[in-house]
């Protein structure tokens, strides 16, 4: 059977392009979008602007209040932990489901080596292979509606890390090592073991990037990174 493809509507291809200079840094937090602008630069009608500014801030990485234009939000150190705990019960809930069958996804695999495999690279760079290892495990479950809320999720985190790029907050090794331990965990059938390495994993994440944005940080922050 013939493979099937995606057909982007105006409005999904310019939202596409408005959410890759999110995560790039290039729109950067407190900045504005207004629908004029979007409609000049990319030469669409204003009701397509408007509906592409419009999806981002459902996903959460724009704001706009009634009548105000659009703006990148600057999220702060209780964003991170609301976003960061949110996260870690969805992750934790696939975990103990994967380990049920000790199926570990080959897309989480791949996922992981590429970060293994980076040696010189940005911070920024790493985001990429990291939330697709964790979205793959999430995705596993074959549950849309989990995956959509992860996504979302997804999509906030990668704002956070823009918003604080060029600090290493974590190596790439280090990040490597605790996800082949989750996976060796639900490789075992351990979905105790697996979530224990993951609250660990996210909240050391957590509690730096909580310092990063000028927060206070949980003792997490000090939890020792694997080798």
């Amino acid at each position: 059977m013939a493979g099937r493809v995606r057909t982007l509507s105006i409005v999904d291809a310019l939202t596409d392009e408005l959410r890759g200079r999110l995560f790039s840094g290039e729109l950067a937090r407190d900045d504005t979008l207004t629908e004029a602008e979007v409609a000049r630069l990319y030469e669409v009608a204003r009701p397509t602007a408007k509906a592409a500014i419009e999806k981002l801030v459902g996903e959460g990485l724009l704001q706009r209040s009634a009548h105000k234009t659009a703006r990148v939000p600057k999220l702060g150190p209780a964003d991170v932990r609301d976003i960061y705990n949110t996260r870690a019960h969805l992750e934790s809930t696939a975990l103990r489901y994967l380990a049920q069958g000790s199926f570990v996804p080959d897309s989480a695999v791949a996922a992981n080596g590429e970060i293994s495999a980076m040696t010189d690279c940005t911070p920024l760079s790493v985001v990429e292979p990291d939330m697709r290892f964790h979205t793959s495990l999430v995705d596993a479950m074959g549950s849309p509606r989990t995956s959509r809320m992860f996504g979302s999720l997804v999509s906030e985190v990668r704002l956070c890390m823009v918003q604080v790029q060029g600090q290493h907050l974590l190596t790439t090794a280090s990040i490597a090592a605790e996800h082949r331990r989750i996976l060796d965990a639900v490789a075992s059938g351990d979905g105790d073991l697996a979530v224990s390495i993951l609250t660990d994993h996210l909240g050391r994440a957590r509690e730096r990037l909580v310092a990063a944005l000028g927060g206070v940080p949980g003792p997490e922050a000090e939890l020792p990174a694997p080798a």
